[in-house]
């Protein structure tokens, strides 16, 4: 997942994110940092400044959020109040401009929110929620403002602006229309009162999702380890060490713990108990029980969408995304949702003869699927995810990310040792990034690689500072989180195949801000179902020879990973897809069908029952993120009614793949690689997608190439 914050010059706080463009080196003395906040003021040290992340404190968020805040609102109302007509100088730029010290302090608020959260900041965050709701609204609502806007972009429309400034204008204007900024006067107090009401409901989701995390931990004994890798268990034994069970091993309510206990336990009702307990997240019909605020955020979000005259939320949330309206995303997830439940229920049959010549004498279930999965991957391609994992080292992907990034975009990545740079948890590591042959400075990176309480689960890429004119081009700051499972002291990191990939993946969105090369803070946002396809692309380069040959490399003997092994690994390839798309497709259908659907006398569980019900979703296969946890599309608004954008950036990425496999350098080649960076990744959102995309490809992608990838059948033309 990538999460970045600034937009459209509204320091504006997105779930999980932080923000970009931050100003000048500190000055000590200024009348501005001593009248600020710590938390709002400019960043010192090297690299034109980088956040304070040792002087972090809780107590300082309310104070700086606040005051932030009271500070842009009267920067844009200076703006709003000019006597001099507007023009994109003193109107658009002038927005892009003002915010900046309330970004510094998002900065740290998404930190607390995501890498370090506690009971004393979540009590701060549930405070601050309908604040920041209502200083968004004031900005968005703000008449003078969006008159100047509307002025400027209606000269736009007969005088021609320069590319950059044209798109920087729309969007913006945009922004404002889609925000009710047309709205009668009651109207927009309505709207703004129901944009507070759905920020508190959005921090208590959140709340208790995490809540469930960290409050069911499954404690096990020596003798229940039955058929758990020792790496596993190791550190799991960590992890119980750290929450005060020592002796124990705690299997930890996440999908990094989760995911490989129910690969390999042989105890199967232990591996039902910690099943029921990751899925069953925000739906345990408690105080941290996340169904009545569903239903409240639907219907919330109906009634908001319903002033501005839209007839679903669905329909409001697409127009500015690729796809454009609901019929587009579904027809696409249709489309592919027979095959990938054909493969699955073939995939179920396999297993179940499995355990049946086991002589197991059970029925697939769901917490049985990824156990007999791997004993089918074992039998059909003689292929151990063990086995795999032992040539998987954290480290030793970390240099082949440095690898695929200065082959494709002349990086060079250093790692900083000396402490210049502050971190927010022992943990994190810092890399200086420049380009290869010149040693110009690119930015940092920053790396926080474990799981921990207070961290939320999965992995995701911010920004704290990212590269724009307007800002001096000052160097990037970037950022990738995970939750790989800390090891014992002096062990190795061994991960997955899938967490391999997606650590590719949110890599990826590094890259993407890295390279961006934007003349205006609003162009580094991005489109919700395109801005996926660049890390998901990325993904590809895992298994090329180069990386293979030169990274994957055992734990113990330090040997390059066996060809044997390796051809094993790619004919297998297509493996389990029919699990891995239908349960993404269940929850992209339901998240679709949550937000075109009326909700006005909705009950949740009874929906998603009756949905999944309708759609034929195999008993074996839950959705990949339940309703009640699904933190995409109820923790926020970036991925609603937009989870299928996965799907869609799939389409594109299984089509640009094929480009570089039929390139002469393959996936290396120079050529296609430098039209990559130009066309895919610099541009960021200053231009159209499908623009950008055409520039890169020379046509329109389309469905075939990710049917292939898959293994499914290829749609005939008359059934496409």
């Amino acid at each position: 997942m990538n999460t970045t914050k600034r937009s459209l010059g509204i320091a504006a706080l997105i779930l999980f994110s932080a923000c970009q463009n931050q100003p000048e080196k500190k000055t000590a003395n200024t009348q501005e940092s001593q009248n600020m906040p710590q938390m709002l003021e400019k960043w010192d040290g090297p690299y034109e400044g980088v956040p304070a992340f040792d002087q972090m404190e809780v107590g300082k968020i309310k104070p700086a959020i606040l005051q932030g805040m009271e500070k842009h609102l009267a920067e844009l109302d200076d703006i709003s109040k000019q006597e001099a007509e507007p023009n994109f100088e003193n109107t658009i730029v002038a927005m892009e401009e003002a915010g900046k010290p309330l970004d510094r302090a998002f900065t740290y608020y998404g930190i607390y929110s995501s890498n370090k959260s506690s009971e004393e900041f979540r009590a701060v965050q549930k405070e601050l929620a309908p604040k920041i709701a209502e200083y968004q609204s004031k900005i968005l609502q703000n008449e003078k403002l969006f008159q100047r806007i509307k002025s400027v972009y209606d000269q736009s429309q007969k005088e021609t602006l320069s590319d950059q400034k044209q798109r920087t204008l729309e969007l913006i204007y945009e922004r404002f229309t889609m925000n009710g900024a047309n709205l009668s006067q009651e109207d927009k107090a309505r709207y703004a009162e129901i944009e507070k009401e759905l920020s508190n409901l959005y921090t208590n989701f959140s709340n208790n999702v995490l809540a469930d995390e960290e409050n069911y931990v499954v404690y096990l004994n020596k003798n229940q380890l039955g058929g758990l890798p020792e790496s596993f268990s190791k550190a799991s034994a960590t992890a119980a060490e750290e929450r005060g069970e020592k002796g124990k091993y705690a299997i930890t309510n996440t999908r990094s713990s989760m995911d490989p206990f129910l690969t390999y336990s042989t105890d199967r009702e232990l591996r039902e108990k910690v099943w029921n307990n990751y899925y069953s997240r925000g739906d345990n019909d408690d105080e941290y029980d996340n169904k009545d605020l569903i239903a409240k955020i639907l219907k919330l979000r109906d009634e908001r969408v319903g002033l501005l005259g839209f007839d679903n939320y669905a329909s409001w949330r697409l127009q500015d995304r690729m796809a454009k309206t609901p019929e587009n995303p579904m027809n696409l997830m249709e489309a592919v949702w027979p095959a990938a439940v054909a493969r699955a229920k073939e995939e179920v049959a396999d297993m179940q003869q499995v355990a049946d010549r086991n002589g197991d004498n059970l029925s697939i279930k769901p917490w049985d699927y990824r156990y007999y999965a791997e004993k089918v991957r074992k039998e059909k391609y003689d292929l151990d995810s063990e086995e795999i994992k032992e040539y998987l080292v954290l480290d030793n992907l970390k240099q082949a990310l440095f690898f695929t990034a200065g082959e494709l975009f002349n990086y060079n990545f250093s790692k900083i040792t000396d402490g210049s740079v502050p971190v927010f948890h022992q943990d994190v590591e810092v890399y200086e990034v420049t380009q290869k042959q010149t040693g110009e400075m690119v930015g940092l990176w920053y790396l926080d690689p474990y799981a921990r309480q207070g961290k939320r689960s999965g992995a995701w890429a911010t920004t704290y500072r990212s590269k724009t004119k307007l800002g001096g081009n000052k160097p990037v700051l970037a950022s990738n989180n995970s939750n790989f499972i800390k090891p014992a002291p002096g062990e190795p990191v061994l991960v997955s195949w899938d967490d391999a990939e997606t650590f590719f993946h949110e890599f990826g969105h590094a890259l993407h801000f890295l390279s961006a090369r934007v003349d205006y803070p609003t162009l580094n946002g991005g489109v919700r179902d395109y801005t996926e396809f660049q890390s998901q692309l990325l993904e590809r380069w895992l298994s090329t020879d180069k990386v293979i040959n030169q990274f994957l490399r055992h734990y113990k003997t330090d040997e390059v990973i066996p060809q044997q092994l390796v051809n094993k690994i790619k004919k297998a390839a297509t493996f389990n897809q029919g699990f891995g798309t239908t349960e993404f497709l269940a929850s992209a259908l339901m998240d679709m069908k949550l937000h075109t659907s009326d909700p006005e006398n909705i009950d949740v569980a009874e929906f998603e029952k009756k949905t999944l019900e309708s759609l034929g979703l195999p008993e074996q296969i839950v959705m990949r993120h339940r309703t009640p946890h699904f933190g995409h599309i109820f923790a926020g608004e970036g991925y609603s009614a937009g989870y299928y954008g996965y799907l869609w950036a799939d389409v594109l990425t299984a089509d640009a793949a094929e480009a570089f496999a039929e390139a002469p350098g393959g996936f290396y080649d120079k050529e296609l690689a430098d039209k990559l960076v130009k066309y895919l990744f610099a541009p960021r959102n200053a231009v159209d997608p499908a623009e950008a995309y055409q520039q890169f490809r020379g046509r329109e992608a389309n469905i075939d190439a990710l049917m292939r990838d898959r293994g499914f059948p290829v749609p005939t033309e008359e059934n496409k």
